[in-house]
């Protein structure tokens, strides 16, 4: 397996919906070619930032077909598959493999708060019934349960588990991983703010919600820290560090949402739970995007998407 073509800035895509909470398959297409255009070196769809968890059956479907349709084999397609039933999760990847996935991106169980044990032998079990790759998610934020390094280590030794998307805020998890995983896994940064830092002591990229909005600066970032070049990352992380600041003032994927569309790229919808943004933050996310030459100097938001990037 070419695991070298999944290295670098990988954007955890949001889903854009219709008013009436259908795809909105035009505006996932801007996204893409946004994307595409601007450096990306894969997308990651049905993740927490792409509202993964509150797609139907029949959504998840449109939306990975039309994905793979515009996206054409020019990158890789990460899809988000995980649940805390253990089956469901089995069925979930075995429906991206049918759709032609690249590989998934399972969620450690939530709710369910298994032991280490209980961990390995959930995602053993989807490695072990579906032949696709498997990208790890360790998110006790969202999960309410951490994945232990030892967990992950011995996940490792799994042929089709690749790599860990690592969003614990554990520099000591993520050290250990670094240091003893093997050459054929990877480790993905699941936390911008972190991310420059985390590739400093080793690693082969991001998952990143803040390349939505500047995937030219993300990818930037990312390949100058793989290639050693801190001098240039540090430049670059200090533009971007109030943007992705400013992505998690609210619940991602609020604030990223909303900044998208004051970029008119997409319409400001959600699925409930979830809702828009407060307009104290609103204002706050137009005036970041305004500083950083994302959108112009007036009241309407106008992208400048054509001028910068």
């Amino acid at each position: 397996m070419n695991l070298e073509r999944f290295r670098g800035s990988l954007t955890a895509l949001v889903t854009p919906f219709e008013d009436n909470g259908d795809i909105d398959i035009p505006a996932l297409e801007r996204l893409i070619d946004f994307q595409l255009a601007n450096g990306s070196d894969g997308l990651v769809m049905c993740g927490t930032t792409g509202e993964g968890a509150t797609l139907s059956d029949a959504q998840f479907e449109t939306l990975i077909k039309a994905t793979m349709v515009r996206v054409a084999d020019r990158v890789p397609v990460v899809v988000g598959t995980g649940s805390n039933n253990t089956q469901v999760a089995v069925q979930q990847t075995q429906r991206a493999k049918e759709l032609r996935a690249d590989a998934a991106l399972v969620v450690g169980p939530y709710y369910n708060k298994p032991t280490q044990d209980g961990y390995y032998k959930h995602f053993e079990a989807i490695a072990n019934r579906v032949d696709l790759p498997i990208i790890v998610y360790n998110v006790p934020g969202r999960t309410s349960g951490m994945i232990d390094w030892r967990t992950i280590l011995r996940l490792a030794i799994i042929p089709n588990i690749i790599a860990v998307k690592e969003a614990s805020g554990s520099f000591s998890q993520w050290t250990q991983l670094v240091r003893k995983r093997p050459d054929d896994f990877l480790l993905f940064s699941g936390d911008d703010m972190l991310s420059m830092s985390q590739l400093a002591i080793g690693g082969d990229g991001v998952i990143s919600v803040v390349a939505n909005e500047t995937p030219d600066l993300m990818s930037g970032m990312i390949h100058a820290s793989l290639e050693g070049d801190f001098e240039k990352a540090r430049k670059i992380y200090l533009t971007l560090f109030p943007l992705m600041d400013a992505n998690f003032v609210e619940t991602n994927p609020i604030p990223v949402k909303c900044a998208l569309a004051l970029m008119g790229m997409i319409k400001e919808n959600y699925h409930l739970p979830l809702t828009k943004i407060e307009e104290v933050n609103r204002y706050r996310m137009r005036n970041i995007l305004k500083d950083i030459h994302i959108l112009s100097g007036g009241s309407d938001g106008k992208v400048e998407n054509e001028a910068r990037y």
